[in-house]
């Protein structure tokens, strides 16, 4: 039967990478087998699917289609596995997990040694993505459930996990950093506020911050990540603004690290466990939600030094 299910994954591959060797490497097998797939798949069907050229490999407008087709086919072809794989059973078997960089590295540390006592057969596949890299990737298959914010995952089903504040964090020498207590939006007038770049929800939940409190985004500092957006703070670029999870557990580690929490409801998010209305999973997935819900709320309840 043509096209093969091989033969879409390399079309994906060679989607996703822009390069015929690219592609060959990340799908374990060698170039020229790999372009004898892609060419005996346009064979079968009849039509060109991808453009030869000196700079790369480009899809023609048919293979864009075929692509959008082919992880469809893909993802449910790893649907009907990880149902059938799991017999119904508790969490097993290969799970792929999305998840924020603002919440990964601090909240599935203190998780993922407890799932593989309690879950021994489950291995979770993971990757730090941007919320609309988290959304595009859920629903054409390549992730099975995402930790994200749940008003960015549309016709997706969820189990809440966390609320958490936001916080502020400044050089040592700035009078946000020398006070006490929590931070109105008030406090905020007139600065520079320190986020992430395009594409993360943080990034439009500061801007509203911004214009709430009469602050700005900063045009001319952009972090890559929460690390150097503290960075930047602590040299006087502006101020940083955090989640929860964050600035609880750099405060546990640095005791210098100084950080006020903003009272204010515009600077809380909600943090869920998602996954599609259709995946088979659905009825495993609250239980892992339920993993990562008291890992959360031992981090966040924890007493800041």
């Amino acid at each position: 039967m043509r096209p093969t299910l091989r033969q879409m994954q390399y079309l994906v591959a060679i989607a996703e990478t822009g390069k015929f060797g690219d592609a060959a490497k990340r799908a374990n097998v060698s170039q020229p087998s790999l372009s004898a797939q892609i060419a005996d798949m346009e064979n079968q069907l009849g039509t060109i699917l991808v453009e030869r050229g000196r700079h790369g490999a480009f899809l023609t407008p048919l293979g864009e289609e075929a692509v959008k087709r082919a992880r469809r086919v893909l993802r449910d072809v790893e649907d009907m596995k990880a149902f059938l794989q799991s017999g119904g059973a508790s969490l097993a078997g290969r799970i792929r997990l999305g998840v924020l960089p603002t919440v990964g590295p601090y909240l599935l540390p203190a998780v993922t040694r407890q799932l593989h006592v309690e879950y021994p057969d489950l291995r979770l596949s993971v990757r730090e993505e941007r919320t609309i890299d988290l959304e595009a990737h859920l629903h054409d298959g390549r992730l099975d459930t995402v930790i994200s914010s749940v008003e960015d995952h549309s016709d997706a089903d969820h189990m809440p996990l966390f609320e958490e504040s936001l916080w502020i964090c400044a050089a040592p020498d700035d009078p946000l950093a020398q006070s006490a207590g929590d931070v109105r939006l008030a406090d905020l007038s007139g600065r520079a506020l320190l986020t992430l770049g395009y594409g993360h929800r943080l990034n439009l939940t500061i801007q509203s911050i911004a214009e709430a409190s009469g602050a700005h985004v900063s045009a001319e500092y952009e972090g890559t990540s929460l690390d150097a957006i503290r960075q930047m703070a602590e040299m006087g670029a502006g101020v940083a603004v955090f989640p929860s999870l964050y600035a609880m557990t750099e405060a546990r580690r640095d005791p210098d690290l100084v950080v006020r929490r903003i009272d204010d409801p515009l600077a809380r998010r909600e943090i869920s466990l998602i996954w599609r209305q259709s995946s088979p999973l659905a009825d495993r997935l609250p239980r892992l939600a339920e993993e990562f819900k008291k890992a959360a709320s031992t981090i966040l309840l924890g007493r800041r030094k």
